[in-house]
């Protein structure tokens, strides 16, 4: 996206971490979260090749609508999986926002040229995408908060044998992580 190169660079790296997590979280034993994961890996790396700088990388003008076509097919791929789970509708929702973002982009006069600057978009709709990954990060981020133990209770997955990939809050993190960097994208717009 646009703004400042630091943060644009932050951006890269946040999403990068997060898609590289979720690699590891494909590792897990459970089929669900492993096509979960899969699916937010390809959201984060993707999140971070379009929040490169422009200064240090403008990308062709044929990227922007191939990440459509990309985005576009995943989204489907998770509200086709969202009629066994409603929690794949925020994937889908959140694909959406990256086809929104692509066209943008694809339609902006400076996509040859770089990025564009502010104003591009249809504001309403960048509003609602950002009141909704607002609300999302906020619930998720109460969410990862922990609840005092009760005296005597185990503490939560005390006594599994769980690698990195099967950690719930690590997941819960990971798309923290995500949506905070898809808030900050979408204040570029």
């Amino acid at each position: 996206m646009h703004g400042p190169a630091a943060s644009g660079w932050l951006l890269v790296a946040l999403c990068a971490a997060t898609g590289a997590y979720c690699l590891l979280r494909m590792r897990s034993s459970v089929e669900e979260q492993r096509r979960t994961a899969g699916g937010e890996a390809l959201m984060g790396f993707g999140m971070a090749a379009m929040a490169v700088p422009a200064a240090a990388f403008t990308p062709p003008s044929w990227a922007w609508p191939v990440y459509a076509v990309l985005f576009g097919t995943a989204g489907l791929h998770a509200l086709w999986a969202a009629r066994a789970g409603t929690r794949h509708l925020h994937h889908s929702l959140g694909a959406g926002a990256m086809v929104y973002m692509a066209v943008v982009m694809t339609l902006s006069p400076g996509a040859g040229q770089g990025h564009p600057h502010g104003g591009s978009g249809i504001p309403l709709l960048t509003g609602v995408l950002l009141l909704y990954f607002t609300g999302y990060v906020l619930v998720t981020g109460v969410r990862l908060v922990p609840v005092a133990a009760v005296a005597g209770d185990p503490a939560p997955g005390a006594g599994e044998a769980s690698g990195w990939g099967d950690r719930p809050e690590l997941a819960r993190a990971c798309r923290l992580s995500m949506g905070i960097a898809m808030v900050a994208m979408l204040l570029t717009m």
